[in-house]
């Protein structure tokens, strides 16, 4: 069988961990690498054998007949990056990217539009899906090991960089169910910002799925820098904090699942990279597809909007913008400088 050539487009740590996962694969080459700076994109050529490197990912898919893309660059940086592989000369057949999708939602949902009508597979790295921890957490309620599953919690730093994860792994615990309404308010009293998207120092989003289950994610820095799930059901509740797994049934003790290890190099971003590969050639849908990852992002701009709107906000999400930055650009919130060290 002849192999998928990719293409890298940006040569920092997520692209390295790209690469490692692609070099797990026997259905791939990789053929080209691009980055703005010279000598990263000349380090990951090195480091994994890639014959040819660019500048710019324009200049590589003008030059490349590529297969697959990963794209590793900034949050502001995705919809340009993933127009310009849905309009070359040669469109790749699969695009992997970083998570979070787009710094608004306009542009999340532009991206997975193109991507589909374009019939190219895009990808977004929500590889917890993927993670023994959370992949055996879902094994068991669907068990039934605690029951009717009644409640999906969270915790984390921001809504929009580690909030993507746990929006996402919410969907995947309640089997993809579309969410029905959020409520949310958020602070943000101070600068900070993540992958040069300004977010939220504290939030919390309140969410009703069509099945009737309900989620709550809060975020801050009072967490200690911890992130957590809980799945609260009929009989019982599942955590999971880090990678470890606990379950608390009816009439028992807190009790550790078994659980299997992540041995391939690369952990679950190689998980994620194989998947990706293995989908593409079987012609089924990623478990970490655009649309997928669509419904995560869908739940963080909702709780942008219902703090905007005061008011809970019945999805599908019809907006274009980021609610958060536009009140901050409208003088509606005010971000305090934050005070050097």
């Amino acid at each position: 069988m002849e192999k998928l050539k990719a293409g890298l487009i940006g040569c920092g740590g997520r692209g390295r961990a790209h690469a490692v996962g692609y070099g797990q694969s026997d259905r791939v080459d990789m053929v080209a690498c691009a980055d703005t700076s010279e000598e990263a994109a000349r380090k990951l050529a090195e480091e994994f054998g890639i014959p040819r490197t660019y500048s710019s990912y324009t200049e590589m898919l003008t030059h490349e007949d590529l297969d697959v893309v990963s794209m590793a660059l900034w949050t502001g940086l995705h919809h340009d990056a993933v127009m310009a592989c849905v309009h070359a000369a040669k469109p790749p057949r699969l695009i992997n990217a970083e998570k979070p999708m787009a710094p608004t939602f306009g542009e999340a949902r532009s991206m997975h539009r193109a991507c589909a009508e374009a019939g190219i597979m895009l990808t977004f790295s929500h590889q917890r899906r993927l993670t023994p921890c959370f992949a055996r957490a879902r094994e068991l309620l669907d068990e039934g090991a605690i029951g009717e599953l009644w409640r999906l919690e969270a915790y984390c730093s921001n809504l929009f960089d580690w909030g993507t994860h746990w929006f996402d792994m919410m969907f995947f615990y309640n089997n993809d169910q579309p969410a029905e309404w959020v409520m949310g308010q958020i602070d943000v009293a101070r600068a900070h910002t993540v992958f040069g998207t300004l977010v939220e120092g504290y939030g919390l989003s309140y969410i009703k799925w069509r099945n009737g289950v309900m989620g709550l994610l809060a975020t801050g820095d009072d967490n200690g820098g911890r992130c957590a799930n809980r799945l609260i059901g009929s009989k019982g509740i599942i955590e999971v904090v880090g990678e470890d797994l606990r379950m608390l049934r009816e009439g028992k003790q807190w009790e550790s699942p078994a659980l299997e290890k992540c041995e391939v190099p690369g952990g679950a971003t190689t998980l994620y990279i194989l998947e990706s590969i293995e989908c593409l050639a079987e012609g089924r849908e990623s478990l970490l597809s655009s649309r997928r990852a669509l419904q995560a992002t869908e739940l963080i701009f909702a709780t942008y909007e219902s703090a905007r709107r005061r008011a809970r906000v019945r999805l599908p999400l019809d907006i274009e913008d980021s609610p958060l930055l536009s009140m901050v650009r409208d003088g509606e919130l005010t971000v305090q400088p934050t005070p050097p060290k």
